[in-house]
């Protein structure tokens, strides 16, 4: 396969050449595309130079995916190669990059993709789920991270810049209403107070009705509302002239909603995605539903010039989160040994929730940077992070209409981590640049779970207490050439790693499960090219193997979230993002990327589904027949699509004063498989969906727009539950409204 993946890189590069000297026959006009800069690796840079694959979200496209009362999911197929989803809803997002992710419900589980806002990692999911304003851009780095910056993420890191405080008095804001009374309004003012202090202060205010029934209790627009409230204070300090500043970065939320709503049957037998009988607005529950979450977070960033050729900077940061939710994971009422059930076929009751007392994450980081403006720069630091989660987990008798809790479970993880880590950079000649860096990572678990009530008559257990730990060294090593002054070609080895996992839902089990390490080796070759003044584009193609592969079994017949390690996973494909002008006031970007993920285990077996689903993998019996699981060696990783589409175009038409636009966004998830093994039922086709937005904008910069999300209003899962029915959840509905802004 590594000779597929050189074969190809070859002819990518050399395809993608051919346009080279194109390029540089064009004029010397100027271009109709804005330069886009990153700051992937710590410095300010022109994309264009990074050897990484990086896509940046900003601006008006951001505005624009981010409308309508959406979280920080709407990233999902935006960006090659980006999946998100949630069994939460809004406040616990899952990513996957390159299919690399976990679909581990659990509210400690450990995720391979890290997000960081405002150069702080944010490790947990619930901390994850931060709302999205007031942001300068959105950068996604593929491929293993942390020579750099943050923690060491073996998937990659999406990244998140609030804007910073100005020199300038500077003040924006947006409303925006539709459909479901969803309300949306967002606002930021700020500016230099005096000599040494700048502020900003922005805010977020998201609002639905519930607009979904629930037909067995009689309720009319029970669920799917929601109400949130964020914000963002920042003091600048400049009290040295230029020599040091320090920002400090305040910022917190509020979160109460439904709970992610699970529907019974929703899906036919032997097919995929949203059964015939499906209502979008319709659901028949006998347990409960609710989500409240609260967030608030410090950070310090600090920085200081010791010489014309070094800087030091310090990162420190505080998070705090506690969350309560309950759902009828059952999707349905009644059980079959009740004598009654619905919609459909439904074996027993399930009603579970699940409370975060105490998540409280703090880091410590530490750069030097060096760069003298000769060939050779560099930067070397320290990270520090300490995590600590307080956990109940409970199960409710749904049959009682008093809703007794007949089953609790407590438990705590305690998680620090310290690494040394640092890259270099050589101009080897003006067109040739090379780098490496190293990162050693000490990390160690500690872990303790204890059950007081079961509900099937077990009594109490434990606690059961684990501890678990890994030090490793992970690298990397890229270049990147200059062809002609507009094309660049670059290649990346990595290097990274995610430390041991530990797990136990005491409530319906008795066991606690752990797995090991996992590395992954990971190959990247790529073009970036300004082809012409009006058309950029860029593309890469990328290989990687995953040992010791983490892989959680979740759900199944005794609904368990049971950690294992399969020998190996791979994953090959390519990226491609575009920004064309072709001509005066029309704005067209695409993105495509194709991923093939593999789990290579011949010996692996996974239990299959609780459910009456037809599974598509091979059986394995024990020598008296019987079924131990299924072989799913082969089988894709789970919410990995292969194909990821999306593109957006505006057009524009000038009038007196300001002008008239049209604004549309798409995107293509391709066929998706939800769990680790295959199945007829339990994934979606793929399909397509989209945006809308015509407006006005004036020359002060006032805007009125019309908008619609999902537009076409697609109904299609977004994941299931596999262990009572054939349970499963969908997108979000069609928004339509109006929305008016002003940025002054």
């Amino acid at each position: 396969m590594f000779q597929k993946f050189l074969v190809g890189s070859t002819a990518m590069a050399l395809a993608l050449l051919s346009g080279a000297p194109a390029a540089l026959a064009q004029e010397d006009t100027e271009s109709r595309l804005d330069p886009v800069t990153v700051s992937a690796q710590r410095v300010e840079e022109n994309l264009q130079d990074v050897p990484v694959s990086v896509t940046n979200i900003s601006d008006e496209k951001l505005d624009v995916l981010k409308s309508g009362g959406a979280d920080v999911r709407f990233l999902s197929a935006r960006v090659p190669s980006v999946i998100a989803e949630s069994s939460f809803g809004r406040a616990f997002p899952r990513f996957y990059i390159r299919g690399v992710g976990n679909t581990d419900f659990d509210l400690n589980a450990s995720q391979p993709v890290s997000l960081v806002y405002d150069d702080v990692p944010y490790e947990n999911p619930i901390l994850k789920g931060f709302p999205v304003f007031d942001l300068e851009d959105i950068e996604v780095l593929r491929g293993p991270q942390g020579t750099l910056f943050g923690r060491n993420t073996p998937g990659g890191i999406i990244k998140f810049d609030s804007k910073k405080p100005t020199e300038e008095f500077d003040v924006y804001g947006k409303l925006a209403y539709g459909t479901y009374n969803t309300v949306e309004a967002e606002g930021a003012v700020g500016g230099r107070v005096d000599k040494v202090l700048a502020v900003r202060f922005s805010g977020l205010y998201q609002y639905r009705d519930d607009y979904v029934d629930n037909a067995y209790l009689g309720i009319d627009d029970a669920y799917e509302g929601f109400q949130e409230y964020a914000g963002r204070a920042q003091f600048l300090f400049t009290p040295f002239d230029n020599d040091f500043e320090a920002l400090l970065n305040i910022h917190g939320r509020t979160n109460k909603s439904s709970a992610r709503l699970f529907r019974a049957n929703i899906i036919d037998p032997g097919s995929k995605g949203v059964g015939s009988g499906f209502d979008r607005e319709t659901v028949y529950f006998d347990g409960l539903n609710d989500l409240y979450q609260t967030a608030w977070g410090v950070t310090l960033t600090a920085s200081k010039s010791l010489s014309d050729s070094l800087d030091l900077t310090y990162v420190f940061g505080r998070e705090n989160a506690q969350v309560d939710s309950v759902g009828d994971i059952d999707g349905g009422y009644g059980a079959a040994f009740l004598g009654y059930s619905g919609p459909g076929f439904i074996p027993f009751n399930s009603e579970t929730g699940g409370s975060v007392n105490d998540l409280n994450q703090t880091t410590h980081e530490l750069r030097l940077a060096y760069d003298n403006g000769g060939k050779l720069r560099g930067q070397t630091g320290l990270f520090l992070f300490d995590e600590y989660v307080d956990v109940t987990s409970v199960s409710y008798a749904t049959f009682d209409l008093a809703k007794p809790i007949d089953g609790i479970a407590t438990r705590t993880a305690d998680t620090n981590a310290f690494a040394i880590f640092g890259s270099l950079s050589y101009d080897v000649t003006d067109k040739l640049t090379v780098s490496g860096g190293a990162r050693f990572t000490d990390e160690n678990k500690e872990f303790s779970v204890a059950r007081e009530l079961s509900p099937f008559g077990a009594g109490p257990l434990g606690p059961i207490t684990g501890k678990v730990g890994d030090d490793q060294v992970s690298w990397d090593l890229s270049a990147v050439y200059e062809v002609t002054p507009s094309t660049n070609i670059y290649s990346r080895v990595a290097k990274g790693f995610r430390g041991p996992s530990i797990q136990g839902r005491l409530v319906f089990g008795d066991t606690v499960s752990v797995a090991d390490s996992e590395t992954v080796l990971s190959w990247d070759a790529g073009v970036k090219s300004d082809l012409t003044d009006w058309l950029r584009a860029n593309a890469g193609v990328f290989y990687y193997t995953l040992s010791d592969q983490q892989l959680t079994i979740v759900g199944g017949l005794n609904n368990t979230v049971a950690l294992f390690n399969a020998d190996e996973g791979e994953g090959y494909g390519f990226e491609a993002d575009l920004e064309a002008a072709p001509i005066d006031n029309l704005l067209i970007t695409a993105g495509l990327s194709y991923n093939h993920t593999e789990i290579k285990d011949d010996l692996l077996v996974a239990p299959g589904c609780g459910a009456p689903c037809t599974i598509l993998d091979p059986p394995v019996f024990d020598g008296n027949g019987n079924l131990l699981g299924y072989n799913i060696s082969g089988n894709p990783f789970p919410n990995a699509p292969e194909w990821i589409a999306n593109f957006t175009a505006r057009y524009a038409f000038p009038i007196p004063g300001g002008e008239l636009f049209a604004y549309t966004d798409w995107f293509y998830k391709g066929e998706t498989n939800f769990f680790l093994y295959e199945s007829a039922e339990f994934g979606e086709e793929g399909y397509w969906e989209g945006g809308l937005r015509f407006g006005y904008k004036s020359e002060r910069g006032y805007e009125v727009a019309l908008f619609g999300r999902n537009i076409t209003d697609e109904e299609v899962l977004e994941g299931a539950i596999d262990f009572n029915n054939l349970t499963g959840f969908v997108n979000e509905p069609r928004i339509v409204g109006i929305e008016f802004s002003f940025d002054n």
